[in-house]
């Protein structure tokens, strides 16, 4: 039989991915001013259904009070949009 008949036709299925689930900087505002918001923290308040490989904070929308972000990745506009709220995106 024939080698390309006898290879699986199956697609290709990286293991190695990573898997963020996703936060928009505008979700952040149902915190209250001066509160450090931290992984545990989304999950408990429903925010984040699923914890996957990490929490990947993106810039969309606007930020209006000072927030203590932790978070394992930002997008460069997030950093931005959350320092200018007067808040700090801390890499965990």
């Amino acid at each position: 039989m024939p080698l390309f008949r006898r290879i699986s036709k199956c697609g290709f299925k990286n293991r190695n991915r990573i898997i963020w689930t996703t936060v928009n900087v505008e979700d952040l505002n149902a915190f209250e001013a001066n509160t450090v918001i931290t992984p545990q923290l989304l999950i408990e308040c429903g925010m984040v259904k699923k914890f996957n490989d990490g929490i990947k904070v993106l810039g969309d929308g606007e930020l209006k009070v000072g927030l203590t972000v932790k978070a394992n990745k930002f997008t460069q506009s997030a950093i931005e949009k959350i320092e200018a709220a007067g808040g700090k995106a801390e890499v965990i």
